[in-house]
């Protein structure tokens, strides 16, 4: 009798140590957080759809049409550090909700900017606005969901709704622009965000973490002078060459980055948590994160491109073509964790990055014709796919390797790496093809053409084709063949840093045991 009453009282204790399993109201809490998931993979991939409209209407430079885009990105990765900290400070649910609101105000400003120099403002308000709202999303999952496997598995959902976002972008923003004009793209934000806000209060718990300090202004200062400055040399650098005032900026941005990191080390509750990259999980995963998401986001603008001015759809045959590459990440996003469960994390992760490589290899071969439609929607599915698989075991990864009570600043990390790989992406990638494009128009310009038409046609290929009424027939050809190589001579990039990110995941994630039915790693 007292070994049964022994091993009843231990099956009790047992019991009282596993994770408590989710219900009706966190899966609708899980439901309702996946809306600002969604508007911001509906901002990435709706936004390089409009290019061709805003070149026409704003009359950006290139340098400013990457400003508009990465502009949010660059911001909210700013940011992002701070408002996850700010969020354990003075409340999730609350930053989450300003954050929505501010991004529907921000929104409707874009929508109805009248000039580049506007329009980037914008976007850089809704960047910071982004900020607010998506460490906020990711610590609160972690708030709901108290299994691994429910909280791998509502990662997974996550990522995948981030990739309805990008699979209805290019899809709902083709169909907008040519029904009406291209501002009506970022009022979709307006009633997402009024939906989210009306229901967030009734759906979603309010954390504030225990030991509350105060938020080193210093330091949010000191990591924008790094990030910033450094981006405008890597910019400079595509459009001018090496100067020497851009490599000052570089210089200066890395300066700050060093002073930033001697802060962190000194400050007794700092904005980022040095100590946390002493674990190798935590660091190897937040590196798979950035460097997956660096070739992606160049990849996406790139593409997006190619099918509008080289292969010459309209815009919403185009996103119907990215909203089919875009499933890829549904796929990722959804299969990862599953199979987590039976294989080791870090060669699912592995085999996902394998699988990029050969995506970026196949937009590597792309020609400039019709033909090779096919071959970039295949080559961007694989890409994609691999994005939805770290994209969503990476986020767990980060967050599983870190302490509870820090639960909001490694969210915010794995975010920041995420939205500023993408920036990454964009502006390095986009910089490298811009810098392939010149240096082949250099050799095709006629000498008899306008100054004008030589500085559109030199600048872009959606300046250039802008004004393609007014050029050679041949010398928009030539300008297609030169945007393709650039085009080709990123995916090549992409796939060497991709073979190189498998091998370091395989190698140094091999020891993360998977997802046991006992929702702990073996």
């Amino acid at each position: 009798m007292t070994v049964q009453c022994d091993a009843g009282v231990a099956k009790a204790q047992d019991e009282a140590r596993l994770p408590t399993k989710a219900g009706v109201h966190e899966w609708l809490g899980m439901a309702l957080l996946a809306l600002p998931t969604m508007l911001l993979g509906l901002d990435l991939t709706f936004l390089p759809m409009t290019l061709p409209a805003l070149a026409i209407d704003l009359q950006p430079t290139s340098t400013q049409a990457l400003w508009i885009i990465d502009a949010s990105g660059f911001m909210l990765g700013g940011f992002l550090i701070t408002m996850g900290t700010l969020g354990d400070r003075i409340g999730r649910r609350k930053l989450l909700m300003i954050g929505v609101a501010s991004f529907a105000v921000a929104s409707a400003i874009a929508a109805f900017s009248t000039s580049a120099a506007m329009l980037i403002a914008a976007r850089a308000a809704l960047g910071v606005a982004a900020a607010t709202l998506m460490p906020s999303t990711l610590a609160l999952i972690s708030n709901l969901f108290a299994d691994p496997r429910e909280r791998a598995l509502a990662f997974g959902i996550w990522t995948t709704i981030f990739g309805v976002g990008y699979a209805l972008g290019p899809v709902v923003g083709g169909y907008l622009l040519e029904q009406f004009w291209w501002g009506a793209t970022f009022l979709l934000a307006v009633p997402i965000a009024a939906f989210m806000l009306l229901l967030a209060p009734f759906l979603l718990p309010e954390y504030r973490a225990p030991n509350r300090g105060r938020i080193d202004l210093l330091s949010v200062a000191i990591s924008l002078s790094a990030m910033l400055p450094v981006i405008y040399g890597i910019k400079q650098v595509a459009r001018y060459g090496v100067a020497p005032d851009a490599i000052a900026a570089i210089v200066v941005g890395l300066f700050f980055a060093v002073l930033f990191v001697r802060r962190q080390r000194r400050l007794s509750d700092p904005l980022v948590d040095i100590r946390l990259f002493g674990n190798k999980t935590f660091s190897v995963a937040l590196i798979v994160l950035l460097v997956g998401l660096v070739a992606v986001g160049g990849t996406m603008l790139l593409t997006a491109q190619y099918l509008q001015l080289v292969a010459g759809y309209a815009p919403s045959v185009a996103g119907l073509w990215l909203g089919l590459a875009a499933l890829g990440i549904i796929v990722g996003g959804i299969g990862a964790p599953l199979l987590a469960r039976s294989v080791r994390p870090g060669f699912v992760v592995a085999g996902s990055l394998v699988l990029s490589a050969v995506g970026y290899l196949m937009l590597a071969g792309v020609g400039h014709g019709g033909a090779s439609v096919a071959l970039v929607v295949a080559g961007l599915g694989l890409a994609y796919l691999g994005n939805g698989v770290i994209a969503a075991l990476g986020t767990d990864l980060v967050i599983g390797a870190a302490p509870p009570a820090k639960a909001g600043s490694a969210s915010a990390m794995s975010e920041t790496v995420q939205d500023v790989g993408i920036s990454i992406g964009i502006a390095v990638l986009g910089s490298l093809a811009t810098a392939v494009y010149r240096r082949a128009m250099l050799y095709h310009m006629p000498d008899n053409l306008a100054d004008d038409k030589r500085e559109a046609v030199s600048d872009s290929l959606w300046t250039a084709s802008a004004i393609a009424s007014d050029l050679p027939t041949r010398l928009i050809e030539e300008a297609q063949i030169a945007f393709t190589a650039g085009l080709n001579g990123s995916a090549i990039v992409s796939a060497i840093s991709m073979t190189l990110l498998a091998i370091l995941a395989a190698v140094t994630l091999r020891h993360v045991g998977a997802l046991g039915q006992s929702g702990e790693r073996l």
